[in-house]
């Protein structure tokens, strides 16, 4: 049979529900006096399997536990309690007549928490039960704290998912926003490479039709990762579009209603300009813009910070072109510079990020610009995009695996020459 206490709070300690398991009702009635008298609520059994049903609510804080019971033992209800209520971890103290050295360490392997010699004097247990709420007190508020973490684990998961899908959505966005990879003009072919590091990148390349006999190239790598580098990539190729000539900053209608290319120098001291005034970050750029005379093979072009062009010759030598220069974004009114190279038919004009020569092996080894002329000269016999994708592959051996450290980027131009 199981009784109940009701509690009548002493405002000396916080009121436990607490549940004496005794196979004595004396024993059982004089300890719920005990615990009613301090204002606790007090539930009372003699049934050990009724006591492991009861000790699953959540609400029972307190176990009092006989150690000596026909049914089954005070150490062996504290072994079944630790396996089978997991939920709440309620703390038994185990009331015993044992002296022998032998029961302590008994009694707490089996899962007790603390002991007190029958017979009961009550300061002495007032005084083990004051220990246990503190305990209980602690161990619910941890629990708690776990619970609010847990939620608050489970809130940013799904914040992070959600950024993860819009980040899978603009990565996409960029990738789209790529012209195809290989487009073939009337005395060049232009073919494209763009991997990003993480889901978006900085770099981007691209080429535009200024003229007839006339192609834009340009390579772009926004300093820095992420949404803001892949923001500013995307805008600065928006400034050398094909599609809207009149907006390209690298362009200008002339008297005879043409569009005309700019000086490569006047076109990234524009955007140098317009970064400074308008755009207002943080961030800066390097890039490489080229304009490429389909008919003469002539090329001229400004590097503004970017890693030097390299031209494959048809016969299979690699020229290093450029002068250098300042990024675009730093410094107001910084000088830029033009120069120029000849193409003849057969040769490869490549233009690339960073990510590509400053990609380390696993010693932190970068391959450096030695290490890309020697895979040009190895894969000199593959063509357009099967070129830039070998360029590609043969990073990942150097590196020891695909997740590059940075961004990789290249344009290659293959001059054909026009009768």
């Amino acid at each position: 049979m199981i009784g109940e206490e009701h509690p009548r709070t002493n405002g000396l300690s916080p009121a436990l529900t607490v549940l004496v398991l005794d196979d004595s009702p004396a024993q059982r009635n004089m300890v719920c006096a005990f615990l009613r008298k301090w204002g606790h609520r007090a539930i009372s059994t003699g049934d050990p399997v009724e006591a492991l049903a009861r000790a699953r609510d959540p609400e029972i804080s307190l176990i009092l536990c006989d150690w000596m019971m026909p049914e089954m033992t005070g150490p062996e209800f504290c072994r079944c309690l630790r396996a089978e209520v997991t939920e709440t971890y309620p703390y038994v103290l185990l009331l015993t007549s044992k002296n022998e050295r032998s029961a302590v360490p008994e009694g707490l392997a089996a899962g007790a928490d603390d002991f007190l010699s029958k017979p009961v004097r009550p300061p002495e247990l007032q005084a083990r039960m004051n220990a246990g709420a503190r305990i209980v007190a602690m161990q619910r508020e941890l629990r708690a704290k776990n619970g609010l973490l847990e939620t608050t684990l489970d809130e940013l998961q799904q914040v992070y998912s959600a950024i993860d899908r819009d980040l899978d959505e603009a990565r996409r966005l960029q990738m789209a926003s790529l012209q195809d990879r290989h487009c073939a003009r009337d005395g060049g072919d232009v073919s494209l490479l763009l991997e990003a590091s993480g889901h978006v990148g900085g770099d981007m390349v691209g080429h535009f039709k200024v003229c007839d006999y006339v192609v834009g190239l340009y390579s772009i790598d926004v300093s820095g990762h992420g949404v803001a580098s892949a923001m500013l990539a995307a805008r600065i190729a928006g400034m050398l579009s094909e599609a809207s000539p009149d907006q390209n900053i690298a362009m200008q209608r002339g008297s005879d209603g043409a569009f005309h290319a700019l000086s490569p120098e006047l076109a990234a001291a524009r955007m140098n300009a317009l970064m400074l005034k308008e755009v207002q970050t943080d961030r800066y750029f390097t890039i490489c813009i080229a304009f490429a005379n389909l008919r003469s093979g002539a090329v001229r072009m400004v590097q503004a910070g970017h890693p030097h062009p390299m031209i494959l010759r048809a016969g299979g030598q690699v020229d290093v072109i450029g002068d250098g220069g300042p990024p675009v974004g730093l410094l107001p009114d910084m000088p830029f510079t033009s120069f120029e190279a000849q193409l003849s038919p057969g040769d490869r004009l490549l233009l690339y990020s960073d990510g590509l020569t400053e990609c380390p092996d696993p010693s932190g080894t970068m391959l450096d610009d030695a290490g890309l002329i020697t895979l040009m000269r190895t894969h000199r016999d593959l063509a357009g995009t099967e070129f830039l994708d070998a360029l590609r592959n043969g990073l990942v051996g150097f590196a020891g695996h695909e997740d590059f450290p940075d961004d990789l980027s290249a344009l290659l131009f293959s001059y054909r020459g026009r009768g």
